[in-house]
C-alpha cells in the first residue's frame, strides 16, 4: 500500500517522459527571469538611469505575459500543449537573438523590445507547462508535483545571476552591448530545445465539463476560490519580482558589498534558498496539505519582510534571504490550488493565471518610485509586505475551506 501511495505522489507511469521533458523548460524560464535582476543594476550604472526607469526592464517583459496570456490559452486550447510549448520556445529564442542586432542601436528601447518578445514566448511556455504538470498524476498531489518541477526553475534562477552577473560586472566590461553575448547563447540553446519538442509527442489530457444540479455547465467565474487565487498569484508576483529587481540595489545601498558580489549573494544566498525551499516544499507536501504549507510559508514571508522594514542591519539581510525560502512554494502551490476542480476550464483558467506576472510590471515600478522618493531602499519594501499579506489572507481562506470545523 505504501509503495502505491509513493508512486501516486510522483507521477503516473505513462507520463514520466513528458514530465521529465517539461521539467527542463522550468530551468530555461527561470534563467530568463533571473537575468533581468542583473540587467536592472547593470543598466542603472552604464546608462545612468533612475531606479524607476530601470524597472522598465522587468515591466516590459512581464507586460508580455499580460498581453499574450489569453491568446496563449486560446492557442493551446486549439492546437494542444505541445504546440504551445514549441511556439513559446520559438518566440523565446527569437527574442534572445534580437539582442544581437540590438547592440548596434545602443538603445535601451531596443533591448526592451527584445525582452517583450521573450516575455511573450515565456507566456506560451508557462501557460502550457504549469497546468500540464498538475495533470500528470493524482489530483491530491498536484501541488507537490508542480513544486518539484518548479524546483528546477529555481536552479535556473541561481545560474543566471552567477554566470551573467559575473560577466556583466567584470572589470573589463564597460559597454551595455555586452548583454548580447549571453542572450545569443541562450537563444541558440532554446531553439535546439524547440527542435527536440518537435519530435516528441505529448499526450493530450481530456477534461469533462462540470454541471450544476440543474444540468447546466458551470462557468469559470462561478468558482470564487479561483478568483481569489488569481488575486493572490498577482500579489505574489508583485512581491517576488520587486524584491528580486532591487536585491542588488538594497545590498549595495546598505554598503555590505559591491554590485558584482551582490549578484553572487543573490545566486548563492537568496536564489539557492529559493530552490532548496521548493525541493523541500515538494517533499513536505507529500505529508502535509498544500493549504497548510502555504499558510505557514505566507506567515514566514510577512514576518521576514517586516524585519527588513525595521532596518535591523545584518539581521534584516538574514531575514531577506530567509524570505526566499518561505516564498519558494507560493507560485506553484497557489497555481495548483486555483486550478483544483476546474475540469474543462483548466486551460482557460491557466491563461488567466498566467496574466498574474503583470505584477512584474506593477511591483518594480512601485518599489522604484518609493525608493526614488524616499531615497531609501528600506522603505520600498513596504510594497512586497502588502503583497505578502494578500497571499496570507488567501492561504488562511484555503486552509479554512480544506479543514472545515
Amino acid at each position: 500500500m505504501e509503495k502505491k501511495k509513493q508512486h501516486a505522489v510522483l507521477v503516473s507511469g505513462q507520463y514520466l517522459l513528458p514530465f521529465i521533458l517539461l521539467t527542463s523548460l522550468f530551468f530555461l524560464w527561470g534563467f530568463a527571469h533571473a537575468i533581468l535582476d542583473v540587467l536592472n543594476k547593470h543598466f542603472q550604472e552604464l546608462l545612468d538611469i533612475t531606479k524607476t526607469r530601470s524597472a522598465l526592464i522587468q515591466a516590459t517583459m512581464y507586460m508580455g505575459y499580460f498581453v499574450m496570456a489569453l491568446p496563449a490559452g486560446l492557442f493551446i486550447n486549439r492546437f494542444g500543449y505541445r504546440s504551445g510549448v514549441v511556439f513559446g520556445l520559438l518566440l523565446y529564442g527569437i527574442g534572445s537573438l534580437l539582442f544581437i542586432p540590438g547592440q548596434y542601436f545602443v538603445s535601451f528601447n531596443a533591448f526592451l523590445f527584445a525582452l517583450f518578445v521573450i516575455g511573450c514566448g515565456l507566456t506560451f511556455l508557462e501557460t502550457a507547462a504549469n497546468p500540464y504538470v498538475t495533470e500528470l498524476g493524482a489530483k491530491e498531489t498536484a501541488a507537490s508535483r508542480l513544486n518539484l518541477a518548479q524546483s528546477f526553475n529555481g536552479l535556473g534562477c541561481i545560474c543566471a545571476p552567477l554566470l551573467v552577473g559575473w560577466f556583466l560586472f567584470s572589470d573589463t566590461q564597460e559597454h551595455p552591448n555586452s548583454v548580447a553575448f549571453p542572450y545569443a547563447c541562450m537563444g541558440v540553446l532554446v531553439l535546439l530545445v524547440a527542435a527536440v519538442f518537435l519530435r516528441v509527442k505529448l499526450p493530450e489530457i481530456k477534461h469533462e465539463a462540470e454541471v450544476d444540479k440543474a444540468g447546466k455547465q458551470v462557468g469559470l467565474w462561478s468558482h470564487k476560490l479561483f478568483i481569489f487565487g488569481l488575486i493572490a498569484l498577482f500579489a505574489y508576483e508583485v512581491a517576488e519580482i520587486s524584491i528580486n529587481s532591487f536585491f542588488i540595489n538594497y545590498v549595495v545601498e546598505q554598503q555590505w558589498m559591491d554590485a558584482r558580489y551582490a549578484s553572487l549573494a543573490l545566486s548563492f544566498g537568496g536564489l539557492s534558498l529559493f530552490m532548496l525551499g521548493r525541493f523541500a516544499g515538494s517533499w513536505i507536501m507529500r505529508r502535509v496539505s498544500a493549504e497548510r504549507m502555504l499558510f505557514w510559508c505566507a506567515t514566514g514571508t510577512v514576518c521576514t519582510t517586516t524585519v527588513v522594514l525595521l532596518d535591523a542591519g545584518a539581521v534584516s539581510f538574514v531575514a531577506l534571504l530567509c524570505g526566499y525560502a518561505f516564498e519558494a512554494i507560493m507560485f506553484p502551490t497557489i497555481f495548483a490550488l486555483s486550478l483544483k476542480g476546474l475540469g474543462i476550464h483548466t486551460k482557460r483558467a491557466s491563461s488567466f493565471l498566467m496574466m498574474s506576472p503583470v505584477g512584474g510590471v506593477v511591483g518594480p515600478l512601485l518599489m522604484g518610485l518609493v525608493a526614488d522618493h524616499t531615497e531609501s531602499m528600506v522603505w520600498a519594501f513596504a510594497v512586497p509586505w502588502v503583497a505578502y499579506v494578500v497571499v496570507w489572507l488567501y492561504a488562511r481562506k484555503m486552509l479554512a475551506v480544506s479543514s472545515p470545523r
